[in-house]
């Protein structure tokens, strides 16, 4: 008796890059967004590439309470990166370079100072977020921190008044590790009650549905507060 057996097999089948004519249609730079100081004065030029890359879109991405997280890096996974900024004064013709950027920039959260010589951002890498500041007059760009900054909730810093210091928030040292959903055990049942009465609400995304969500909520929102100085240096805030 003869019998046949089949079956499929499977091949590692990697990404191809289109021919060059094709990536020049869709590789086109985009224009930059462009940024005024409140005397009109400064213009800050933003760049960014045209499409996420394949590493930006692969994150991980946790969904509490309407909001998109990326817990690796502890910054809304929805964020579009710049990666690189000009500057020119209102009357010059030609565009200035930042200089000393991060390598591979992924900049956001971008302010002024309160009296509009220095410009903050942060800077996201594969560990997470660091608070960056540039010198408007040198348009040197300076690294204030590692990537310790908690942007889970919008921009983790604003200017004091004597803009040469920040009240940034940070991740604390004794973070908790997020609970594992797939993991997570139930202590006991998930309980609603109703009245009967029928009445229209707003309907919200991704609503905290137990526990493990809210702690996970709890420990992404959770910050310290520091003062940090242009030159790097801090105190805990207490105020």
């Amino acid at each position: 008796m003869l019998s046949a057996i089949s079956g499929n097999s499977q091949e590692n089948i990697v990404y191809h890059e289109p021919p060059t004519s094709i990536l020049e249609l869709v590789n086109v730079e985009r224009a930059p967004l462009v940024s005024l100081d409140s005397k009109k004065e400064q213009m800050l030029f933003y760049y960014r590439d045209a499409f996420k890359s394949l590493s930006d879109l692969s994150q991980p991405e946790l969904r509490l309470a309407g909001l998109r997280i990326n817990p690796k890096t502890n910054i809304s996974s929805t964020t579009n990166f710049y990666t690189n900024i000009k500057y020119k004064k209102i009357d010059d013709k030609e565009l200035q370079q930042v200089a000393s950027l991060p390598a591979n920039a992924r900049i956001t959260h971008t302010s002024f100072s309160t009296d509009e010589t220095k410009l903050a951002f942060t800077n996201t890498t594969d560990e997470g977020v660091e608070l960056w500041v540039v010198d408007l007059k040198t348009l040197n760009a300076t690294k204030l921190t590692p990537p310790i900054l908690n942007a889970n909730s919008g921009t983790p810093y604003s200017w004091f008044k004597n803009s040469n210091s920040m009240l940034v928030r940070t991740l604390p040292e004794d973070k908790s590790e997020l609970i594992d959903r797939q993991k997570a055990l139930p202590t006991g049942p998930i309980v609603t009650t109703s009245d009967g009465q029928i009445s229209q609400n707003r309907t919200y995304q991704d609503l905290l549905k137990n526990k493990t969500d809210e702690a996970n909520f709890e420990t992404l929102m959770t910050s310290e507060i520091y003062r940090i100085n242009i030159d790097g240096s801090k105190t805990k805030w207490k105020g």
